[in-house]
């Protein structure tokens, strides 16, 4: 027997998830498809932002920071930790436990806005008058009806050619989560969000870490001086990094891998670690969604082609997340899921994508949003800038973490923020003050002149705020 809805989402990661919630919220009859399952088997709700991507990595990061405070950093506050041992088996037990928790808040926040929670795999069947028939694969075999179909299916992790992932010696980004015991050496090709994180992880914990990127700097997508300056600080901790590498050959052996490539000058080299965590990208996950028997359209990329609005090209589907366009964010994906949920109900959901923000969740940590100095130089546009050192900042210092500043980009005739740069402590939570602050198209003299919390590192926001002028006020 059919089940009829009002709205499907097929996928229950972030942008599903939230995207189901708003429509039901909205008084729509939804339902979500999802196939993820725990070690019982059970659902898993969440997708890889929830089981293997974002929530886990950062009970990792966690963890392992303050195990590298305890080593190397408690005694600088008069804490003198003696014997210091890691339980790897516990601190992977909490992360799951941290998993574990937001796969049920998922559950209970479907119950609570009366989503009907499909566990399987969905997938197209037809096309139905009014609407689409989609089928659900799971413990038991299920077909739902629907006017309005939300395709959230994600993305999953791109391999190097020739070489497919085991997660034992040739790791995505879960293999990376799970390693058993902490490897001597470790690999990473790939110094994008996932490699730095995961290699910060690993190096903390013990492993030496080498990163092989193809590009010939690091951090390419965020602005130069953040770039150098974690270029600087991630070196003098210990990772080493090598850029231009052209990977010529990957060979697994029982307890190793070999790394054959040739480096930034052409010379051949080889690297040989006990682990290789390979974060070279992400591709579109629609294999088993059946676009075909809909006449779904896919581009080059696997990618499901979609307009401003996140509409396909089939009336009533929509497709958000990683599985379509732009940057492959949890939180852009939830904010397509809202404003999707909001149109199909005759609202005017809305996403600026201008304004969403990049971090990543290192120490220190980075975040942007805006444009670069680079970008605004090759579109021609005048602006200012101003930045301000976390050494000047006494929360800072209390803190014990003075590495890195906060820097503005402001338009030159209109002072209107055009981008601001973190590199520093709690990067991640200091950049929605400037995503607020470009929203509402303020000014760096917004900022400058607004009061802000003493001593916080927010302050330093303001102080570089004020440096657009030249007038900083602790520096």
């Amino acid at each position: 027997m059919t089940q009829a809805f009002d709205v499907v989402v097929v996928g229950g990661g972030p942008g599903g998830y939230i995207a189901a919630i708003r429509a039901a919220q909205l008084g729509l009859k939804t339902a979500c498809i999802d196939d993820w399952k725990n070690e019982k088997g059970g659902p898993a709700p969440g997708g890889t932002c929830t089981n293997i991507g974002c929530i886990p990595s950062k009970a990792l990061l966690q963890s392992s920071e303050h195990f590298e405070h305890a080593g190397h950093h408690f005694a600088d506050h008069g804490i003198h930790v003696g014997d210091l041992k890691l339980d790897l088996k516990k601190l992977l037990a909490r992360k799951d436990t941290v998993v574990k928790q937001n796969n049920d808040g998922i559950v209970y926040l479907f119950k609570k806005n009366k989503v009907a929670f499909f566990h399987g795999k969905g997938s197209f069947l037809k096309a139905a008058d009014g609407g689409y028939e989609i089928a659900v694969a799971g413990a038991t075999s299920e077909t739902l009806s629907a006017r309005q179909v939300i395709v959230a299916t994600g993305s999953s992790p791109r391999q190097l050619p020739g070489v497919a992932f085991d997660e034992d010696r040739i790791l995505s980004n879960d293999g990376a989560l799970r390693i058993a015991q902490v490897p001597k050496t470790l690999g990473v090709v790939g110094s994008g969000v996932i490699g730095l994180e995961m290699g910060s992880v690993w190096r903390r914990l013990g492993a030496e870490v080498t990163v092989l990127e193809a590009l010939p700097g690091l951090l390419g997508m965020a602005d130069e001086s953040v770039a150098k300056e974690a270029l600087k600080v991630f070196t003098k901790q210990g990772l080493k990094l090598q850029f231009g590498v052209k990977i010529t050959d990957v060979k697994v052996a029982k307890k190793s891998v070999t790394v054959t490539y040739n480096d930034a000058k052409g010379a051949a080299a080889t690297l040989e670690v006990e682990r290789l965590i390979v974060s070279i990208g992400r591709v579109p996950h629609t294999a088993g969604l059946n676009p075909e028997s809909v006449g779904l359209k896919l581009d080059e990329r696997g990618a499901i082609v979609v307009d401003d609005e996140c509409r396909t090209n089939l009336p009533g589907v929509w497709a958000i997340g990683d599985v379509v366009r732009g940057p492959m964010l949890a939180h852009k994906a939830e904010e397509e899921g809202v404003a999707v949920a909001e149109r199909i109900a005759g609202q005017h959901g809305h996403v600026d994508f201008n304004t969403i923000p990049w971090v990543i969740y290192t120490s220190p940590e980075i975040a942007w949003v805006g444009q670069t100095e680079a970008q605004l130089k090759a579109a021609g546009r005048a602006y200012r800038t101003g930045q301000f050192p976390f050494m000047a900042n006494g929360r800072a210092r209390a803190l014990g973490d003075t590495t890195g500043f906060v820097k503005f980009i402001a338009d030159a005739k209109t002072d209107e923020i055009l981008g601001v740069h973190i590199i520093g402590p709690f990067a991640s939570e200091l950049i929605s003050e400037a995503v607020v602050a470009m929203s509402f198209k303020a000014s760096s003299e917004d900022i400058a002149r607004i009061c802000h919390a003493h001593p916080s590192l927010s302050e330093a926001t303001k102080e570089a705020a004020l440096a657009v002028d030249k007038r900083t006020l602790n520096l």
